[in-house]
């Protein structure tokens, strides 16, 4: 509530926050109290291997207590997944009802669901009673209009769901536009459930100003903010300034992230690919920013892309005020 710290979540970004930076993230960055891991696939059970879930299993991360997310709309491939994380020791499973990306979608998957509220219920009624463990939704405003949700809140406070985690967008907008505050306003009274705010925090004032108007939500997910801000979760928690070393610190953190990640990849291919992701928001942080992001988006070979980097740390890395 109002007045009491909040409970920051980073939020999961499919290819991003995974294992590695979730580890390396902590050892660097203080501020989120949990995380919430990119989703891993609902598939049948006998097609179930540690690969599958080879991001989640036990000492892959650091201290920060973390829940799995689980995209599909099979319910007995869902539980399946859910029973194989209850071995690794989770107590709780995330259903994915918010990616908005067109492969996923018109498979009715993700997003993809948001309008079909009967088969949403449908696969409730049978993975509820099934499930092994505690289980959340994170989910977005509709697929294509925002009053889609109002159809849908009904049917979830027929379940015993831990919370719902709403991102205020249409599956149509993906992270353009605006939130839509006002109907998010309207799911914290239409629902039962505890509701989690995700979307658009990337400074300190933008989540006092959602803070003060949404005073019976405690508990907040940044993704992308923090990405391009890593200094953000620790900033809303205590309000301290980071200092003036924000460049030397955030080089500590790259390294070590550049280092684990291409352990852990094959090839160095896959490695600059990871690291343009990356880029895509660290270089938001930056003076001059845009124009290094281009340069490495237009690198393809790894060697070259060091060079640009390392350059750039070295001569012209200047934190954006």
């Amino acid at each position: 509530m109002a007045g009491t710290s909040p409970t920051l979540w980073l939020a999961p970004l499919k290819g991003l926050t995974d294992a590695v930076f979730r580890r390396t993230f902590a050892e660097h960055f203080n501020g989120f109290d949990r995380a919430m891991a990119p989703f891993v696939t609902a598939v049948a059970a006998e097609r179930l291997t540690d690969a599958h879930v080879r991001d989640l299993l036990p000492g892959a991360d650091g201290a920060t207590p973390l829940t799995p997310q689980i995209l599909g709309n099979a319910a007995e491939h869902f539980v399946a997944v859910a029973a194989r994380l209850h071995d690794l020791g989770y107590t709780e499973v995330n259903w994915n009802l918010g990616c908005p990306f067109r492969p996923v979608s018109k498979k009715r998957r993700g997003a993809g669901l948001l309008p079909f509220p009967e088969a949403i219920d449908e696969f409730l009624d049978r993975t509820v009673r099934a499930l092994p463990m505690s289980l959340s939704i994170k989910m977005r405003l509709g697929r294509t209009t925002p009053d889609e949700i109002f159809k849908l809140l009904p049917v979830l406070d027929r379940y015993p769901l831990t919370q719902i985690v709403i991102h205020p967008r249409t599956a149509r907008q993906m992270y353009g536009g605006r939130p839509d505050l006002d109907t998010f306003e309207s799911c914290l009274a239409l629902s039962r459930h505890r509701i989690v705010y995700n979307g658009d925090i990337v400074h300190v004032a933008g989540f006092k100003e959602l803070q003060a108007r949404f005073p019976k939500v405690d508990e907040w997910m940044i993704g992308r903010g923090a990405l391009a801000d890593p200094f953000l979760p620790a900033a809303i928690q205590t309000g301290a300034d980071p200092g003036p070393d924000r460049v030397r610190r955030f080089k500590a953190f790259y390294d070590d992230l550049f280092d684990r990640t291409g352990e852990r990849l094959s090839g160095p291919g896959h490695l600059l690919d990871r690291m343009k992701g990356y880029w895509t928001y660290f270089a938001a942080a930056f003076m001059g920013g845009e124009a290094l992001a281009k340069q490495i988006h237009r690198t393809f070979q790894l060697p070259r892309y060091i060079d640009t980097v390392e350059r750039f740390f070295q001569e012209e890395a200047v934190w954006r005020k």
